[in-house]
């Protein structure tokens, strides 16, 4: 029981991690209609410009508050400068031109910040609770987290459902033209999904390095099980994707407790494979085909 309990434990805080990735791809999805495999690397960037400031000695607090503005700047340059002269018609050119971002910023980052593996701090402690003689596996940064991802979801909800910018937002999305007909300046509505989306993915770096070593791939396996879970949720959905998240996290935290470490892999592939197979748009989606 013990073991299960621990098990657990750890799956919902990798859950959430991998949520928190989801939450980017799922805001940059809902605001552009892009998959951007880019997301990790430019949150990978961000976590530097944190740890450079902490190792200069300033707080860590402020290391974490200049990785959230520099995604911010980053994501509105990406878009501005980059993915606004792709052909709009195409879907797919898109979709390549991130994959190359990936690549570029991963050599990027090696250049500016060199390949060695460098310990990045955390702001809570990292050892579980002691209750008797009992070491419950849930630290203080994992709390953290937990919080963390919450609430980037309620305020994402909130910014969707409840504001008129969050409403641009999704029209210029869905429908440029129409949504310029409307009025809404769609260049600067697409402009703040990416910077937006880059917040968050900032966000989940940070949580993915606190207490771990920091470099250049650091984040290539989280893209990954991220897509997985804003998929296995829905890619429309900021609550879907926090559930697709707990839900790889304690599957695969299952797998590799009482199977092996080897299959985790595996296992992501067969969930994400069942997913598209029973519901292709994600366990939370609303949208549902018309029939003519």
């Amino acid at each position: 029981m013990q073991q299960l309990f621990t098990t657990l434990l750890t799956g919902l805080t990798l859950g959430m991690v991998y949520a928190a990735f989801a939450l980017a791809l799922v805001l940059i999805w809902r605001a552009t209609r892009i998959v951007n495999f880019a997301q990790a690397p430019m949150a990978m960037l961000t976590t530097y410009v944190a740890l450079v400031l902490i190792e200069a000695g300033y707080s860590y607090w402020l290391g974490f508050a200049a990785a959230l503005l520099s995604g911010l700047v980053l994501g509105a340059l990406v878009e501005r400068f980059v993915i606004r002269y792709v052909d709009p018609r195409s879907e797919i050119n898109p979709v390549i031109l991130t994959l190359g971002l990936f690549i570029v910023l991963h050599a990027l980052a090696a250049l500016v910040f060199g390949a060695r593996y460098r310990s990045f701090p955390a702001p809570f402690g990292l050892r579980g609770f002691q209750v008797g003689d009992t070491t419950i596996a849930l630290t203080g940064f994992g709390i953290f987290t937990i919080l963390s991802v919450l609430a980037v979801v309620v305020l994402l909800v909130l910014l969707f459902r409840y504001t008129d910018v969050g409403l641009k937002m999704r029209a210029s999305a869905f429908n440029q033209e129409v949504a310029r007909l409307l009025g809404v300046r769609v260049g600067r509505m697409l402009t703040l999904g990416w910077a937006l989306a880059a917040v968050v993915g900032s966000l989940s770096g940070l949580l993915i390095a606190g207490g771990g070593l920091v470099h250049p791939s650091f984040m290539d396996g989280v893209v990954v099980y991220g897509f997985v879970a804003a998929v296995l949720g829905g890619l429309d959905s900021p609550v879907g994707a926090v559930a697709g998240g707990l839900i790889l996290g304690l599957s695969l935290s299952l797998v590799s407790g009482y199977v092996g470490s080897q299959l985790v892999s595996l296992a992501a592939l067969a969930i994400l494979m069942a997913v598209l197979l029973v519901r292709p748009g994600g366990l939370f989606a609303r949208v549902r085909e018309r029939r003519v």
